[in-house]
């Protein structure tokens, strides 16, 4: 497996007025993340929503959260797919600062024409750029 990684860091803006992180504003940094991973998994949103009229709504998140992150922290994620179905894509995130796991996340996406707000197989390319963050590899030979 080959993760996706990357880091951002922890803003006033994030925070609640203690220096907390705000939890909304964690998910608005997933919402981000997750476009960075299709961007380096060759499908960019631009060019998927514009161009290709797709799009990849969530259909399920769940979250934990183990510790508080805090004004200023930088966030360390980690982010793996762990399986694609036909049209769905699960995707796992672990946030990490000062060393600590800070909280996680296990995310379904569905790929879904924006012409009939129905979902579609992955293609081919998609498919393979998302593989490879895949935990394993016999994960991408799952359905659904």
């Amino acid at each position: 497996m080959r993760a996706y990684e990357t880091t951002l860091p922890l803003r006033f803006g994030d925070c609640d007025p203690s220096g907390i992180a705000y939890f909304p504003s964690y998910l608005d940094m997933l919402a981000g993340v997750l476009e960075q991973v299709f961007a380096a998994a060759g499908a960019p949103f631009p060019e998927l929503i514009e161009k290709q009229r797709m799009g990849t709504p969530t259909v399920r998140l769940e979250v934990e959260f183990a510790r508080p992150g805090f004004h200023g922290d930088v966030l360390d994620w980690c982010v793996s797919v762990a399986r694609i179905g036909i049209s769905s894509a699960e995707l796992v995130y672990a946030v990490r600062a000062r060393g600590q796991n800070l909280w996680s996340a296990r995310q379904t996406v569905v790929l879904t024409s924006l012409l009939t707000h129905r979902a579609i197989p992955w293609p081919d390319h998609i498919r393979a750029g998302l593989a490879r963050f895949m935990e394993n590899a016999d994960a991408h030979h799952s359905s659904a």
